[in-house]
């Protein structure tokens, strides 16, 4: 396990805390799990208010709105994929121009979220949110 997953890991957490438990010795499970004891009573008043689920990590950055698809725009390239699910990027991209509506062919691809997509006999089908 890499030092990165550790530390956002939530079963680690909740491990840590019952390893406490069960040592009776916060000192000598934060040694072991190689967290500092500041960390275990944080993480213990997080489990304690919200159980397993405020353990998880909380990102702190804000969102850049000023990079962010318009809606006009974002509901284009869904319809297009959704009517025309052979076109790529770039032939979405030239489409939605001749429209008026002005995005990148890496726009396209950020709109399509490939992490979504459902394959179905070879074709990829877009959904939105």
């Amino acid at each position: 396990m890499t030092f990165r997953k550790k530390l956002y890991n939530p079963r680690t957490k909740v491990g840590l805390l019952e390893l406490g438990k069960q040592l009776c010795n916060v000192s000598k499970a934060c040694r072991i799990m190689s967290y500092s004891r500041d960390s275990f009573y944080r993480f213990e008043e997080l489990y304690e208010t919200g159980r397993r689920a405020a353990l998880q990590e909380i990102s702190r950055s804000e969102p850049n709105l000023r990079n962010r698809i318009a809606e006009e725009i974002e509901n284009g390239v869904v319809e297009l994929a959704i009517e025309e699910p052979a076109w790529g990027q770039v032939r979405v991209a030239n489409e939605l121009k001749r429209k008026g509506l002005m995005i990148s062919n890496a726009g396209v691809h950020c709109v399509e979220r490939p992490t979504s997509r459902k394959q179905d006999s070879g074709s990829a089908v877009f959904l939105g949110d």
